[in-house]
């Protein structure tokens, strides 16, 4: 009797079990799927490899390109721009060029007040004051001269020629417009011999 019932125990057991067994057997659009990713992926890197090649060289391109411009020389400066500007503060000590150029001025106010006495101009006047130099000449313009110690020059304006802006040049011991090389005192010389018409030394 108990075997009989073993028996049936065991026959009953098969088919639970085969029902219960997963199917691991791959289903046709299970498969197209796999095949079709695979195949994606394989191309995507494919491609990958493929624009690499492509990248790299733009950028060796870019960057070969970046090395010849940089390298390129820049063009000399025409020289109807004048020279490259100069620091002279690191040349000269603020109190030399004090010295300097008040001795040029006060210099330069004796021989022109000595020089109104010579010429007979209407409305001639010679100033300094506030250490700014003042010449007048009634209708042919005035003349003003003055320090400008954070730059260690000494500015003219000149009815003739304009503003101009002198350093002091320790080689011709004078102060010197850097544009056209120009020294202060000749520009006076020969500006006011053509307004005046008389010649001046301020040497």
């Amino acid at each position: 009797m108990a075997a009989s019932s073993s028996k049936k125990l065991l026959l009953l057991r098969k088919p639970l079990c085969r029902a219960l067994k997963p199917n691991f057997s791959p289903s046709p659009s299970s498969s197209i799927i796999q095949r079709s990713f695979l195949s994606s992926s394989s191309s995507s890197t494919h491609n990958k490899y493929l624009l690499e090649p492509s990248v790299t060289i733009s950028k060796s391109f870019l960057s070969e390109l970046s090395r010849s411009y940089c390298s390129r020389s820049s063009p000399l400066p025409d020289a109807s721009q004048g020279p490259a500007a100069i620091d002279y503060r690191s040349l000269l000590q603020e109190d030399e060029y004090h010295r300097l150029a008040n001795a040029t001025i006060h210099d330069l106010l004796e021989k022109l007040e000595e020089y109104g006495d010579s010429v007979d101009i209407d409305g001639f006047d010679v100033d300094y004051g506030n250490e700014v130099l003042t010449l007048k000449l009634g209708g042919l313009g005035t003349y003003v001269i003055n320090k400008q110690a954070p730059n260690r020059q000494i500015w003219m304006s000149s009815p003739v020629s304009g503003p101009s802006r002198f350093d002091w040049d320790q080689n011709s011991q004078g102060w010197i417009y850097r544009r056209t090389k120009a020294n202060l005192r000749t520009v006076l010389e020969d500006e006011l011999e053509k307004l005046c018409g008389s010649a001046i030394n301020l040497s």
